[in-house]
């Protein structure tokens, strides 16, 4: 397992750099997945405004020539001041982090120096960048556009949304955690519920996408083929993280008709994993992720990973099929709490009780969403909103 891009490193080609420690391999899936997501997202917003189901265009005013605002001298200062205080010091000297990273990035310590010197030398090019654009009478152009360039923004709501709605549905759903230490707990960089990210950071694009003017059914549909990829390749940094999200305990031998296969897919013990659980590994002289898991367990992060990306190839190929909007969401839900709801089977997981059922939170959920999928197919059936109109150019 490669817990951040130090084990990477020094696995593939042999060579340390503890400065790597800081980069961890499950954030760096997560960002994957949300530009990749993005991408899908912009072609498909495209796509469907070429078809003419998202008005005639979005009239985008722009002025050039005119000085910064303020707001940019303060952002740019802070940029540096943040990069200074606390990276800085890594790549020049990674004992300062005394073998934990994450640990001295949320801590107080920092070089008020390098801070102070990159926090000027931000504001200093800001500056040169600023004079250099400036025109002594500023131009103002107006141009239209489609909904598509509005991407980065649905983006930017997708991830701090889902962020917030994913440790919020964790701490919900370990709240003796969340009572032990409340700072720690949110602060952390583990403890993440997908289902909370969905839900939350869904919520937040849809909001910012009624505020462009796209129709929210048509949204939707532009999200679900977009969610299943990110979900994918999110359960990537999950496995090869080793951040917990496994399976449970699997010492049954590997059927026969996997005999092709490499034993880690039925059961892995996960070396080296981010959360440091299970017992030492022989031989492992590391600071920190030393652990295995005994016995080995279901890896299903990588089960989800090719599940995921299955599903998304099929709704891909399903997004132009339909009559009405709503419909394709319908179906990613019903595929989405399908997938969970019977994973969960093999899965490690908080168990929740209510009136004598037991039951994890993901399938509660999961169960929902089959339900919730179900009910959107109905509505877009008598909603009747089309998903194709006249084609629009906007040369």
């Amino acid at each position: 397992m490669y817990p951040n891009f130090y084990y990477i490193f020094k696995d593939w080609f042999g060579i340390e750099l503890p400065f790597l420690n800081i980069i961890n391999s499950f954030g760096f899936f997560v960002a994957l997945s949300f530009l990749l997501a993005s991408l899908f997202m912009q072609k498909e917003l495209r796509r469907k405004f070429k078809n003419g189901i998202l008005g005639k265009g979005i009239t985008i005013t722009k002025v050039t020539g005119k000085p910064f605002p303020v707001s940019d001298y303060i952002t740019s200062g802070i940029t540096g001041f943040i990069l200074g205080f606390k990276i800085l010091p890594i790549l020049l000297d990674f004992s300062v982090t005394n073998g934990n990273p994450q640990e001295y990035l949320l801590s107080g310590a920092g070089s008020w120096l390098y801070g102070i010197l990159l926090a000027a030398g931000f504001v200093a090019y800001n500056w040169y960048l600023d004079k250099k654009q400036r025109l002594e009478t500023p131009i103002e152009k107006s141009f239209l556009t489609d909904p598509s360039h509005f991407i980065g923004e649905f983006t930017l709501a997708a991830f701090v949304g889902g962020l917030l709605g994913a440790k919020l549905f964790h701490i919900l759903e370990n709240l003796d955690e969340f009572s032990a230490d409340p700072i720690g707990s949110i602060i952390s960089f583990s403890g993440l519920t997908f289902y909370g990210g969905l839900i939350v950071g869904g919520a937040a694009v849809l909001y910012r996408a009624k505020k462009r003017g796209i129709p929210i059914l048509h949204m939707l549909d532009v999200g679900g083929p977009a969610m299943m990829l990110a979900y994918g390749i999110g359960r990537i940094g999950c496995h090869v993280s080793g951040d917990g999200d496994w399976g449970i305990a699997n010492t049954d031998p590997k059927p026969s008709w996997m005999s092709f296969l490499p034993d880690w897919m039925w059961s892995y013990d996960y070396p080296h994993n981010v959360n440091s659980v299970g017992v030492p590994l022989p031989n492992c002289f590391e600071p920190q992720h030393c652990n295995h898991l005994v016995p080995s367990v279901f890896p299903t992060p990588f089960y989800e990973t090719v599940m995921a990306l299955i599903l998304f190839f099929i709704l891909w190929k399903l997004r132009k099929k339909f009559n009405y909007a709503g419909t394709l969401f319908g179906i990613y839900l019903i595929m989405n709490g399908l997938e969970r709801f019977f994973i969960e089977k093999i899965r490690v997981n908080t168990i929740m009780e209510f009136a004598g059922i037991k039951f994890t939170q993901a399938e509660l959920i999961s169960s929902c969403l089959v339900l919730g999928g179900i009910a959107l197919i109905v509505f877009a059936q008598k909603k009747k909103i089309p998903t194709v109109s006249s084609p629009v150019n906007l040369e």
